[in-house]
């Protein structure tokens, strides 16, 4: 039977402006396939502008039940973009870490994170007159506060925001979101650590 995969997160994981074949867990799925990982196509949970509490409100109303065999989670750039403050968004980050690994039947060897994208670098955010170096600095921060609950809680951390700042111009047609072409560099770069994941069982 195929090991299960449920992805959690916002615009970056449901694909917004790509076809469901381009979504970054879609593409996730298929390569850890090609490598002999027998791992079904992920449910996905996500939103485009979803924030931490939002996604937090979604999980509480869904019927999804552990245990998974994977769980990806990737949030956190609605709340930057909406000016909430980086200390908000740890908190709310480790409660919904810690019921990722709870969706993963308490393995959080099992639990995948990726690191929030800087939106910054896109054309929508420059020819609407943002702060790119203020952006930049606060996802930066972000991403420290989730880097280090992830690694504190034994998750594993996949930092995948250089990649959207060396190809900012691989983009959907609104000119924000990532195209299925970054998001395949995004794969390449989690799928190691995916699959060094499901390779064994990890210890609860």
């Amino acid at each position: 039977m195929p090991m299960t995969y449920l992805a959690l997160g916002d615009s970056y994981t449901i694909g917004e402006g790509v076809p469901a074949e381009g979504r970054w867990p879609v593409q996730l799925a298929a390569a850890l396939r090609a490598t002999g990982v027998p791992l079904a196509d992920p449910a996905i949970l996500a939103t485009t502008g979803w924030t931490t509490d939002e996604l937090s409100a979604a999980m509480d109303a869904a019927a999804h039940l552990p245990p998974w065999d994977l769980v990806s989670l990737l949030i956190g750039v609605n709340n930057q973009y909406r000016g909430r403050g980086v200390e908000e968004y740890r908190h709310e980050f480790r409660r919904l870490l810690d019921r990722a690994i709870a969706l993963a039947a308490g393995r959080a060897g099992r639990v995948l994170v990726l690191s929030i994208p800087d939106w910054g670098t896109t054309p929508f955010a420059r020819d609407s007159g943002r702060d790119t170096a203020r952006i930049a600095a606060e996802l930066d921060a972000y991403n420290a506060a989730a880097r280090e609950e992830t690694l504190r809680l034994g998750a594993s951390w996949v930092d995948i925001t250089p990649i959207s700042r060396r190809h900012a111009t691989l983009l959907a047609d609104d000119g924000l979101h990532p195209s299925a072409a970054q998001y395949a560099l995004w794969t390449e770069t989690a799928v190691p650590g995916a699959r060094a994941m499901l390779a064994t069982p990890p210890a609860a």
